[in-house]
Order: structure tokens, then sequence, then C-alpha cells
């Protein structure tokens, strides 16, 4: 049985390729994509969204959702992901519209509809998931899981403390962690390990279909700025918390408490995990601590080339 979910994202060069990935995916039945300020602003990603999913014509609703964080002010990441989001992918303008519901009222309709329960794959800040929660507080019965690609057990890369999504809205987070929701956080500490190689991009490349083709040439060129940082690769931070959604297998995960830190100057964002149980607190999340890179990079490539076939 396919896994109804909703794809919350902020696209973004990692979001756009795990959706590739999902759209490929025969396991997800996806029932909206909602979208979220983050990697650029909410116009943006709302728009790549619908140039993502016309450019490979899968017919999926996009609702659009939050423009900026609960309380904070709106932090981007185009020195990332470029002016408009998607590096050097280049789209054409969409045709379609967007969802007659914002994304807040879109996730708990799709959860209410849901016999099965609804699941949310999260790859963006988390301000959407908790808008919902506080607007819908019932919806806590109603979600299946929460995959989420943020935060870490170790070190940031927004900042020496925080990893970007978390960073962006700490108090959305917070709000999320502390909902009882089931929850699977796939931070930094694993997705770094779900690393690409210019010899796998060169196998991609040679698939000869559209969405390989931007994924071959949008990463080919950070190989060697990965590698001058010491890194085996290209991290696939997104989709990575994607495969890992499509197949709990390629994870190695820790029941955990997982607190947010929401009052430090430095710390803004750390995801602190009690790895050692010290704290006493109820663990509230399926920390990932591992990951099968080969299964992941198998997956990963057994998708992309699908849309060849």
């Amino acid at each position: 049985m396919k896994k109804s979910v909703i794809i919350d994202c902020d696209p973004g060069v990692d979001d756009a390729i795990a959706l590739f990935m999902a759209f490929a995916s025969e396991k997800l039945d996806i029932k909206a994509i909602t979208t979220v300020a983050g990697n650029v602003r909410l116009e943006k990603t709302s728009k790549n969204a619908l140039k993502l999913t016309e450019y490979v014509g899968y017919d999926v609703k996009v609702a659009k959702g939050a423009s900026k964080p609960i309380i904070r002010e709106l932090v981007t990441a185009e020195f990332v992901h470029g002016e408009s989001g998607l590096g050097n992918m280049v789209l054409p303008e969409p045709d379609g519209a967007f969802y007659t519901k914002n994304a807040y009222d879109t996730i708990y309709e799709e959860a209410t509809n849901c016999e099965n329960g609804l699941e949310i794959i999260a790859l963006g800040p988390l301000t959407n998931i908790a808008i919902t929660l506080l607007k819908y507080p019932e919806i806590k019965e109603k979600l299946k899981h929460i995959t989420i690609m943020g935060g870490s057990t170790e070190l940031g890369n927004h900042t020496p403390a925080a990893e970007f999504n978390i960073y962006v809205d700490p108090e959305a987070a917070k709000i999320v962690f502390e909902s009882g929701i089931p929850i699977t956080m796939v931070g930094l500490n694993v997705t770094n390990k779900a690393y690409i190689t210019a010899k796998d991009l060169e196998e991609i490349l040679s698939y000869n279909n559209r969405p390989a083709e931007l994924v071959g040439k949008s990463l080919m060129p950070l190989v060697d700025f990965f590698k001058n940082l010491d890194f085996k690769g290209v991290p696939l931070h997104d989709p990575a918390a994607m495969a890992t959604a499509i197949d709990e297998g390629l994870l190695e995960t820790k029941l955990l408490h997982v607190d947010i830190e929401t009052k430090g100057n430095i710390t803004r964002g750390k995801t602190v995990v009690d790895i050692y149980g010290v704290t006493g607190k109820k663990p509230n999340a399926n920390v990932a601590v591992d990951i099968d890179r080969e299964k992941f990079i198998n997956l990963f490539k057994r998708l992309l080339k699908s849309y060849g076939i």
C-alpha cells in the first residue's frame, strides 16, 4: 500500500531533486505539495514547486503557506540556491494555478480525508506544520508520521550550532517536536554521509532524461567545492530524507529526546539531542544516527533513471 503524504518544502535545489525522487516513486501517494519560505522567499519557492511538477507532468495540488517564521524575521539562502532558488536549473514558467486553499488548511483537509493516516515529509522550515497544529490542535490524532530533514546530533551548517531549516524558525520546530506526533529526524549527521560523487553524476547524466540531466548539471559544479571542504562528495540533504521516507530500511535510528534552542544568542536553532538520556525526558523523535549510503545512492539512481523508461 502506498504511503499517503504531503511534501512540505521550500524549493531549493535539493528540494527540487527530492521532489523528482518522490514523483518517480511507486511507494508514495502525494496528496499535495505545500510551500514555505526558507531557501528563498515564498513567492519563489511556490513558483518553483509549480515549475517542477509541470516539468515532469506530475498532477498534484500546490498550496502556498507561510511567508515568514512564526515570530522572527525571515532568513533565506540565496547565496547557496541562487536568486531563483533553483541554482543553475532553468525551467519553463508554470501554466497552472495554486490550490485555492493555503498550506495549513490543505494539510488539515488531506489529513481529515485520509483513511489510512497522512504522513508529512518536511524538507524546509517547519512553519507550516506548526501553524497547522496551532490552528487545528485535533490534527495530532490524524497525522501518522512526520519525516523531518533538519537538525543534527552534532554541528550545524548555517551556524556552528544549527542546521538551516531549524535555525530559520526554531519556535515552529519546538512546536512540532513537542506535538507528540511520531517523528523521524534526518539531520546533518546522517545527510552529510549521503553524498554523491562525480562518478555517480556521470552515470546519472548518461540516463538521457530531463530530470537526470538537470540533477547532474546542477550538482557537478559542486563536487570541487565540497572536495575543498574535505567531503567525499556532494551531500544530498533533502534527497536523503526523501529516500528514507520511501525506504525506512536505509536508516539506523535511536528513540531520543530532542529539545530546540530558541533563546540562545549563538545557539539559536540547535537541536539538543539527549543521546545519553541525562535529562530523563521522554523520547520524542526517532533520530537518524546512520544511513546506508550505497542503498541510498542505488535508490536515487533508480528513481532518476525511471524517467527515461
